[in-house]
């Protein structure tokens, strides 16, 4: 499946529909050399030199990155293993995802060290499939009346010490998720700022006003919206906006949103795009280990158990999700056909936002002169035909 295989100098892409950031474009070539893209231009200004690769008409865009993701195919990136990693990165690459943050559930300390070691340990070589682009904590530093399908025995308090066992291993932390109301939270959110971590809020049950101490101090993301999170409650005849309602309105915020048709109805997924807009709104997957296994099959995540259940993870009582079983290039569909986004917009909430969510998207995320030449090819029906990494072919249907 993941097969490398190099093309010598310079090289085109042609015959295809290319996805900009506010465009799709038909009669132009992308031209790459040397692991770069060098640019878009004309197909008739191409020389005889330049070989061409006719893509017959299909979908090229940048390579999709998925910021939130935990697994596929039976495994998770809990498991600290080069079987585990290799299995999701080569399942994500066969997808047309290039680069991923590997997202790790809620666990006991000592197990998250030993994924954070092991994670920079493979992001250090080359690898096959879709690069690790670094580490996604879910952390333990949650609500309880908002832990979703994550172990509740893991829960603790950002204020107990912990953390900085965990920063330790800040260089492989692109996000880290946690709840602004905790006690402890707000200088954590400060520390994590400082040290280049993107502090997310999720899994949280706080009210507007403690959401916007938390930004103060440097929190500027919000994990799956609608999913584990406070929204507005009265209190006598007051109105107590939550994370939900802040996650809609401030500029200062970029969000994530599962797009499966499982986790959100269609119209709050309309509702979501029309509020914040594809350049702060990232679609993400949150698979589960239970991507890509079929109807019924029964996967873990630490001592939890769940099921794939009408085409989404859930928990065995049916009280809560248990993330998705949907891939990325999966929700593309859901995106334009469902949800009405325009394709160009689409594609720019599974690349080019989430690049500027974690910064690399000087180098990454859109079809642009001197990325990287980090590129899918699709299918009408959003199968990958290629992919891409660094201008070498790392999958070929």
């Amino acid at each position: 499946m993941n097969r490398r295989s190099s093309v010598t100098g310079r090289f085109a892409l042609v015959n295809g529909r290319v996805v900009l950031p506010g465009a799709v474009i038909q009669g132009k070539a992308v031209v790459i050399e040397r692991g770069k893209i060098i640019g878009v231009v004309d197909v008739g200004a191409l020389g005889a030199e330049v070989e061409r690769v006719d893509v017959g008409g299909r979908c090229i865009t940048p390579g999709l990155l998925d910021l939130h993701t935990h697994g596929a195919v039976g495994h998770t990136f809990n498991e600290p293993t080069a079987d585990a990693f290799g299995t999701i990165c080569a399942e994500n690459a066969r997808r047309g995802v290039t680069g991923l943050v590997a997202t790790l559930a809620t666990a006991p300390i000592p197990d998250l060290v030993a994924c954070l070691n092991f994670a920079r340990a493979w992001m250090r070589a080359p690898r096959d499939g879709a690069r690790v682009l670094g580490t996604y904590l879910e952390s333990p530093y949650i609500s309880p009346a908002q832990k979703g399908a994550l172990d509740p025995e893991n829960i603790r308090l950002p204020n107990d010490g912990t953390a900085d066992v965990l920063l330790e291993h800040s260089d492989v932390i692109k996000i880290f998720a946690l709840a602004p109301e905790l006690p402890g939270a707000l200088p954590l959110v400060e520390k994590l700022a400082r040290r280049g971590i993107v502090p997310a809020a999720g899994h949280s049950s706080a009210r507007d006003d403690q959401m916007l101490a938390a930004m103060r101090v440097g929190l500027r993301h919000v994990t799956h919206i609608w999913s584990a999170m406070s929204t507005t409650i009265r209190e006598g005849p007051w109105r107590r906006p939550g994370v939900l309602e802040t996650a809609l309105t401030y500029d200062g915020l970029t969000v994530e949103m599962i797009c499966d048709n499982k986790h959100l109805p269609p119209t709050l997924m309309k509702l979501a795009y029309k509020c914040i807009g594809a350049e702060r709104l990232c679609a993400i997957s949150d698979a589960t280990n239970g991507a890509g296994l079929p109807e019924g099959s029964r996967f873990k995540m630490g001592a939890l158990e769940y099921q794939v259940c009408d085409g989404v993870g859930m928990m065995l009582d049916r009280s809560a999700f248990a993330g998705s079983t949907t891939l990325v290039n999966e929700m593309i569909p859901i995106l334009t056909n469902v949800v009405g986004v325009p394709l160009a917009q689409a594609i720019r909430m599974l690349t080019l936002t989430p690049a500027r969510v974690i910064g690399i998207d000087a180098r990454v995320g859109s079809i642009a002169p001197d990325k990287d030449a980090d590129l899918a090819i699709f299918d009408d029906d959003w199968r990958a035909w290629r992919v891409m990494i660094g201008g070498e072919w790392v999958y070929l249907q």
